[in-house]
């Protein structure tokens, strides 16, 4: 190639992985394709999971969405147990932080069902209350993902003794 001249016409390219050769194309479908389906099939437990929640602990329109934010909670809490434990413990197959991570825990935490929450309260006149849940889940999950470290580490750590 000389200068700004583009690869061979004969030469399909493309401009992320060149995925019109179809021999890339196949190479990226094996590769990718067992990730997009454990994925898939994680959002799908995952998803499951959480509408279980929520039919086990409705909450009233207009009312705090507690079932969510512990949803949340809870998923971040998980989280952070499971990234200590898939660096500093286990050698996991390379689909288990797909499948569990984010799959399973993508499915089973609802930050697009805590936005819509936050939406339904605002238009409801309960501003405040959506102001207070807004903050409220989002230190919760954040707390949450620093607990599920700390509490892990600190029990390899006695589990070392």
């Amino acid at each position: 190639m000389t200068g700004g001249q583009s690869p061979a016409a004969d030469e399909p390219s493309d401009p992320d992985l060149g995925l019109r050769v179809p021999a890339r194309r196949r190479a990226a479908l094996r590769v990718q394709g067992p990730i997009v389906a454990v994925v898939s099939l994680g959002g799908a437990v995952g998803a499951c999971a959480r509408y279980g929640a929520a039919l086990l602990w409705p909450t009233s329109p207009g009312a705090f969405p507690w079932t969510t934010m512990w949803v949340n909670a809870l998923g971040c809490f998980v989280i952070g147990v499971f990234m200590v434990i898939i660096s500093d413990v286990w050698a996991a197959h390379r689909l288990v932080r797909p499948f569990f991570g984010t799959g399973v825990l993508g499915g089973f935490t609802t930050f697009s069902t805590y936005a819509v929450d936050i939406q339904q309260l605002v238009d409801a006149g309960r501003v405040r209350t959506g102001l207070v849940y807004l903050a409220a889940t989002l230190l919760a999950a954040l707390a949450a993902v620093g607990l599920g470290v700390a509490l892990t580490r600190r029990v390899l750590v006695w589990r070392k003794r």
